[in-house]
């Protein structure tokens, strides 16, 4: 007779990979169940931009890609739209990097490779039973849906349009970001210390995203090196487009009971951000970090699907959540906002910020992830 599972990870994304290699760390048996449908794309422009907590967690899982993949961000620039201006330096906070700019097949690639090679670890194409689920299937999980949750989401009719270019100039190891006239664009560092390639994320409205998708790639490049004040030099399209819509969103209910077995939701599944501080991947790496922590530190007498346990992991994240998702959203709306009193303001509040001390230290930590991940 087959050894019933413990754990069943419905979604093997980078946060269901990462959570099974903790819960296997512990001779959890889990079950990760993966779309069939889903491939790695070979072309995926995505790249994710990871904190000190998510580093030392990835890395203590020995899946942190190399150098090549993984670009240290030295310093980040964030210009407003009336000559607003804030800096950060990784040398100023005593840290090694202010965050690494990762390639999302490559960090997929070394999770795939780690999870077959796990003995504890069972790729499944079908759910299973086991005494607790775990849903990382993203914001569209059909199992939250099958499960009755509802998935609270307020639109910010915009579209994310993400893509690579190639700079005349190199990157220097900066993230670049632009408010302006409600659009958000980051430029962020690829290919190591001396590259010139960078990840795009262009937060736009969702009329003009459907125009600037149409455009010759000539023509978009030219449109970016517009919005980016020609600060990397000329710009050449290095990629495909890929775009989606942006919402903020929380599911209703984290956690559940199923008889005797449970069911509790992470990552995407539970929750989604706007992208313009990059935490979203964060906030998942920390939902797997901190419920393999609640069920490893466990009484031995307690399952894994004690529901104590896991209102324990809940708290915790919605808590997380409300910080970076709150932070995120006020700055959305903020700069949302195109009249010239607002304009003035957030940009005389930006060149405040950067005069702040003690408080601009503060939120750099925290973006940073220097702080325990729960």
């Amino acid at each position: 007779m087959a050894q019933p599972f413990d754990i069943c990870i419905r979604g093997a994304g980078i946060v269901g990979r990462t959570l099974a290699l903790l819960l296997a760390r512990d001779r959890l048996r889990v079950a990760l169940v993966a779309d069939p449908a889903h491939a790695a794309a070979t072309d995926d422009v995505r790249a994710y931009a990871l904190n000190a907590a998510s580093h030392s967690l990835l890395e203590s899982l020995r899946c942190w890609p190399d150098a090549a993949h993984a670009t240290t961000v030295q310093q980040m620039h964030i210009w407003g739209d009336k000559g607003g201006e804030v800096q950060f330096d990784a040398a100023t906070q005593g840290a090694a990097a202010l965050a690494w700019i990762v390639d999302v097949p490559a960090l997929e690639a070394r999770l795939g490779e780690a999870v077959r090679y796990q003995p504890m670890i069972e790729l499944a194409t079908a759910p299973v039973d086991a005494t607790l689920t775990v849903v990382c299937e993203g914001k569209a999980s059909a199992t939250r849906a099958e499960l009755g949750v509802e998935f609270d989401t307020m639109p910010y009719h915009q579209q994310a349009i993400a893509t690579r270019l190639a700079c005349e100039h190199a990157h220097g190891q900066i993230a670049r970001q632009w408010f302006d006239n409600g659009e958000i664009l980051a430029f962020l560092p690829l290919q190591g210390e001396a590259g010139n390639s960078v990840a795009v994320v262009w937060s736009v409205q969702e009329d003009r995203a459907a125009a600037l998708l149409a455009l010759p790639p000539e023509e978009f490049a030219q449109a970016l090196q517009a919005a980016s004040h020609g600060n990397l030099g000329h710009l050449t399209l290095d990629g495909p487009r890929a775009a989606w819509p942006l919402h903020k969103a929380q599911a209703t209910r984290w956690i559940g009971s199923q008889g005797k077995n449970a069911w509790v939701l992470a990552g995407d599944a539970a929750h989604t951000v706007h992208p313009l501080a990059g935490q979203g991947l964060n906030l998942g790496l920390g939902d797997a970090a901190l419920l393999a922590q609640v069920l490893h530190e466990r009484d031995y007498w307690r399952s894994v699907a004690d529901t104590r346990l896991l209102r324990q992991y809940e708290r915790a994240r919605k808590t997380a959540l409300l910080a970076v998702g709150g932070a995120t959203d006020g700055l959305q709306q903020l700069f949302a906002r195109g009249d010239a009193t607002t304009q003035g303001l957030r940009n005389w509040g930006m060149r405040g910020f950067e005069r702040s001390g003690g408080l601009k230290s503060w939120v750099a930590r925290q973006a940073m992830g220097l702080k325990t991940l729960g």
